[in-house]
């Protein structure tokens, strides 16, 4: 008498909402932001982060772009480990363009540190800023200029920055980088949550 193979348990779904919402969050987007660059609905965003909902493949394409990742990554939820070297090609780092305000923000460091130590290359625009609401208290970024010239301003505060040059300054205040110059500037930017 043959016995019949035992069925294996089902796999269970990805948490798609729980690597949503800490891509999200890594990025500095609120729900409002992302159901704009994505077109889904604040309410059915917020469904999905709560695991109220799962997206369908459509839905899961437009976050995934408009996150600046890959669809696999917003479904794997954890990131690929075992390789010595992980290699991360320029168009798979994810980039946030802040068409309205000026500015390219590629974001370099790896999502699982996000929330505790985050780099970016920030690249403005003439006229371009890019503006921040406070951070969590402790917050410190460190902006080191590439090229071009740059200011800093924090809560009334300003300082110009040439190439070459470096600035510190808390960011649990409302801050901005801002290209007054007539060229577009690059520069690295830091942040560390404490």
């Amino acid at each position: 008498m043959a016995t019949k193979n035992p069925v294996p348990p089902p796999i269970a779904p990805p948490e798609v909402g729980a690597t949503l919402q800490r891509i999200r969050l890594a990025q500095g987007l609120t729900l409002e932001d992302l159901s704009r660059a994505a077109g889904v609905s604040k309410s059915m965003l917020s469904q999905i982060e709560r695991e109220k909902a799962n997206p369908t493949i459509a839905v899961a394409w437009r976050l995934a772009n408009a996150l600046g990742i890959g669809i696999d990554e917003l479904l794997a939820g954890e990131q690929r480990a075992g390789e010595a070297i992980q290699l991360v090609e320029p168009h798979e780092t994810p980039t946030l363009p802040g068409t309205h305000s000026g500015y390219v923000l590629r974001i370099l460091g790896p999502m699982d540190l996000a929330g505790k130590f985050e780099w970016y290359e920030l690249t403005l625009a003439p006229g371009g800023a890019l503006r921040s609401q406070p951070h969590d208290p402790g917050t410190a970024e460190h902006l080191s200029v590439l090229s071009g010239n740059l200011e800093v301003e924090v809560e009334g505060e300003r300082k110009k920055l040439r190439t070459g040059a470096s600035a510190r300054y808390a960011a649990d205040k409302a801050h901005a980088v801002v290209n007054n110059g007539k060229t577009e500037a690059k520069a690295l930017l830091v942040v560390i949550h404490r």
